[in-house]
């Protein structure tokens, strides 16, 4: 399995043994950095926090992020205001202003380190040229001071490109462990290995987990989509799922943070291991369980780099995943027949250093009772429209059919037998007539039900990441069967 450059230098993170029948104020489902900024803003405030994680910190998405934090994001503002509206897009704005204040305040508090550089968009194409026209008159609508170039610091022509000085990258697990610090310094507690896989929204709640129950007022779900199917949110949002490459590089590299306006997307930034400066290139993302071989894709990126970049030489690469929004803004508040105790947060659509922490702030206001910030009070209460209704019934459209492809495809497949598949591969087939998924990594086969235990998608092979994905909904597993992330909580069952 790849590991992101962020967890090969990430510092040692302290947790807590699981509390059985533990008593809190409000449990946390996740510790990425929507889930620890929540819980360390309520410990502030004198809330009793416990965060349940059911892998490990930063396992998901914020461990496998580009870590940049910037307001200038790509052509994401003007997508925002053709989906939404201009007020809905400044609010967003405001709102990851104010996310991104408050993090960099925090890393400074806790002398953690950080980058401060320029962000640029940049076009090769005169369609992305355009892109960026639409995408300057919605930053300055906002209010954001986005300058228009001619050319920018790469080493190759553009069209155009859009700069916003003074923005930041991190390094995401080591902002995750000064969180964790922070939140076990006021008291809360971070449990690992603690799967959340039901709520009850009595009162108080009840929290199921691997080794037992829990017990608070209040429940936030920050697991990048809700764990829980009220509110139909895997309905209401498209999984998409990317990746990054480190590179070293023979002489100077470009340092500002670049992202390219047109697809497949092309992302720039530096980091450092032990050896010295990296490069990092990400991009070519595409929904999750979809799009055919994941290797592939990881092959063009590193390509690309290598040619654009002669001399280049790739020392690790990973991937990440996360969710869209049909209106391309998070959804952040109560969770519908929640009875006011179950919250969420998703939808950040690759933006969540910024988004994460918003949402952190929005969530504190309403469990803490205090007045929301106006941004968040504009978001909580934005209006549907038919274009979000449209793009909504494409992404379940999209979802119906790859159901439908992957049953046909399970009806017609070979009874599974015979030799077992090759080493790094797997293979969905039949067992009777019950789809079963097969595959074989480091010299184990497994042999396990095919159909995803979230709605009975058929899952695919990802040949990069070495693990079973569902096309519908984003759920994802591991060769033996255990859910790595998605809205999937039980494992798939052994054939």
């Amino acid at each position: 399995m790849p590991t992101s450059l962020w967890f090969q230098t990430a510092p040692v993170i302290a947790t807590d043994p699981f509390e059985r029948d533990g008593r809190y104020d409000v449990v946390i489902a996740g510790a990425g950095l929507t889930g620890l900024a929540t819980a360390v803003m309520l410990a502030r405030s004198g809330t009793r926090v416990c965060v349940l994680e059911a892998r490990t910190v930063g396992a998901v998405t914020t461990g496998n992020t580009t870590g940049k934090v910037s307001l200038l994001q790509g052509t994401q503002l003007s997508r925002i205001q053709r989906f939404s509206s201009e007020r809905v897009m400044t609010a967003y704005v405001d709102g990851n202003s104010a996310g991104r204040g408050w993090l960099l305040d925090f890393l400074e508090e806790q002398q953690v380190p950080y980058d401060v550089r320029d962000a640029c968009t940049f076009a090769t194409t005169l369609d992305g040229l355009d892109r960026l026209d639409a995408e300057l008159r919605a930053a300055r609508a906002a209010g954001l001071p986005v300058s228009q170039e001619r050319a920018c610091e790469l080493p190759f022509a553009v069209e155009g490109a859009l700069l916003l000085r003074h923005q930041a990258q991190v390094h995401p697990v080591r902002v995750l462990a000064a969180l964790a610090d922070e939140l076990r310094r006021l008291g809360g507690r971070l449990v690992e290995g603690e799967r959340v896989t039901s709520v009850s929204t009595a009162d108080p709640a009840q929290i199921t987990s691997t080794s037992g129950r829990t017990a608070a007022d209040a429940v936030v779900l920050a697991t990048g989509t809700p764990i829980l199917d009220r509110g139909l949110y895997f309905a209401k949002t498209e999984p998409y799922r990317s990746y990054v490459a480190a590179f070293r590089v023979p002489g100077p590299v470009p340092q500002g943070m670049h992202l390219s306006a047109e697809t497949p997307a092309r992302s720039l930034r530096t980091a450092r291991d032990a050896d010295g400066e990296l490069l990092l290139v990400g991009g070519d993302g595409h929904p999750a369980g979809r799009g055919g071989s994941t290797a592939a894709r990881v092959a063009e990126l590193t390509t690309w780099a290598q040619q654009t970049f002669p001399g280049a030489e790739r020392t690790t690469w990973w991937a990440a995943q996360d969710y869209r929004s049909v209106n391309r803004v998070p959804f952040v508040g109560w969770l519908p027949r929640g009875r006011g105790r179950v919250y969420l947060a998703t939808g950040y659509d690759k933006w969540g250093m910024t988004n994460a922490v918003a949402a952190a702030i929005s969530l504190t206001a309403d469990l803490t009772g205090a007045e929301p910030p106006a941004w968040a009070a504009t978001l909580h209460h934005r209006v549907t429209r038919p274009i979000d209704l449209a793009d909504g019934a494409r992404v379940n459209a999209t979802a119906g059919v790859e159901a439908a492809k992957g049953w046909a495809a399970a009806e017609v497949a070979r009874a599974l037998g015979g030799e077992p598949p090759a080493e790094g591969t797997g293979r969905v087939g039949r067992h009777g007539v019950a789809p079963v998924a097969a595959s074989t990594v480091d010299g184990s086969t497994c042999t396990l039900s095919a159909v995803c235990t979230h709605l009975g998608g058929i899952v695919r092979w990802n040949d990069a990441e070495h693990s079973w994905d569902c096309p519908l909904h984003g759920s994802r597993f591991a060769p033996d069967g255990a859910v790595l992330e998605g809205p999937a909580v039980e494992p798939l069952g052994h054939a």
